[in-house]
């Protein structure tokens, strides 16, 4: 059923491209084409999932890895070619507080409600928070060093782009890490496919992963194009898109697997798809766009606000101190919505910075 709810939703991916051949007005083309986003970053996704059961566990991993967000990415990709570096910047952290803010809360609560306390492994977890806290203050360092290297801009990019390097090695033996654990699912989504069986054949999975991607593609260029009139229509500033709006269009339906799973008392795997996608963000999106941003005018520099700051070492810190002791219930999710919802609040009313 809710496949189905999301592939119909594939028609606003067509009135949105409409729309905006038409020069319909920016506030109706923006809807569209972010409801059309939608279905088509869940078909990169399930196209992901059949490729798995092809490829096997090793390169899934390195394909969910790659994929996982592809959808954001995209987007963020042409919001730098437009030169939106706040709104990029934004969705990287928005994207790290709705994981493990508004997903992991509510797979805690819904999860909570139905089965009580619910258990999950404490190493994993353990090892899940650690690279949390490890992902921000990387993503801090730059932000405060930079002022101090900024008069040299040529030492100011370089700076960033080393950390942005050290930021991918760590990823890449975080996802080594965990595909030499034989007794545990690994980190990141990869535990979600294990048991999978193929529904598609190989040559369907890689032409409805192509169509997705390059449908996916044109809608993150009309949503784009549309962004900053709408914004100003709508009396949103880019910030606040990028904290909460972008996100949740990207990611809505993993997001979703992750409740879906911890309603069934799957509460380790739903960790690991909660975690396992904020620590991707941080730890492979951000770098990767850093160096992507080199082919166009504007370079992107790692240099986040002091609020975005704030609301992401809280965001780390209340999720470890909620994911290391190996059990949750409904109410440490009701705690994380919290959390969640005041920053939601703070960032409506902050004014463009």
């Amino acid at each position: 059923m809710f496949q189905k709810i999301l592939y119909g939703m594939l028609v606003f991916a067509v009135a949105g491209f409409v729309a905006d051949l038409l020069g319909a007005s920016p506030i109706l083309v923006f809807i569209l084409s972010a409801l059309g986003l939608i279905p088509l970053a869940d078909l990169i996704g399930t196209a992901t999932e059949e490729l798995v059961v092809y490829t096997g566990p090793r390169v899934g991993g390195l394909l969910n890895a790659t994929l996982g967000n592809a959808a954001e990415l995209i987007i963020t990709i042409f919001a730098l070619r437009e030169g939106l570096l706040e709104l990029v910047r934004a969705s990287i952290a928005g994207s790290i507080l709705g994981n493990l803010l508004l997903i992991l809360g509510l797979s805690l609560l819904l999860g909570g409600l139905k089965h009580g306390v619910q258990t999950f492994d404490r190493r994993q977890a353990g090892i899940n928070a650690t690279l949390a806290m490890l992902a921000v203050i990387a993503l801090a360092v730059p932000s405060f060093f930079s002022p101090a290297i900024e008069p040299d801009v040529i030492a100011e990019t370089r700076f960033n782009e080393g950390v942005a390097i050290v930021m991918i090695v760590l990823y890449g033996l975080s996802i080594l890490y965990s595909m030499t654990q034989r007794d545990g699912p690994g980190y990141a989504e990869t535990g979600h496919h294990e048991e999978h069986e193929a529904h598609w054949s190989l040559p369907r999975a890689l032409v409805v992963l192509a169509l997705a991607t390059a449908g996916t593609a044109l809608m993150s260029e009309v949503l784009v194009g549309a962004v900053e009139e709408a914004t100003a229509t709508l009396g949103l500033t880019e910030l606040f898109l990028g904290i909460i709006i972008i996100p949740l269009v990207g990611n809505v339906a993993e997001h979703l697997v992750a409740v879906q799973v911890a309603t069934k008392n799957q509460m380790e795997l739903s960790l690991g798809i909660a975690l396992g996608s904020s620590l991707q963000i941080a730890l492979f999106v951000a770098p990767a766009l850093v160096f992507i941003s080199l082919l166009f005018d504007n370079t992107l520099l790692l240099i986040f606000n002091t609020f975005e700051l704030a609301a992401l070492f809280a965001a780390a810190l209340v999720a470890s101190l909620i994911a290391v002791d190996g059990e949750s219930n409904w109410l440490e999710g009701a705690m994380l919505l919290t959390v969640y919802l005041l920053f939601v609040l703070a960032f409506f009313f902050l004014p463009g910075i």
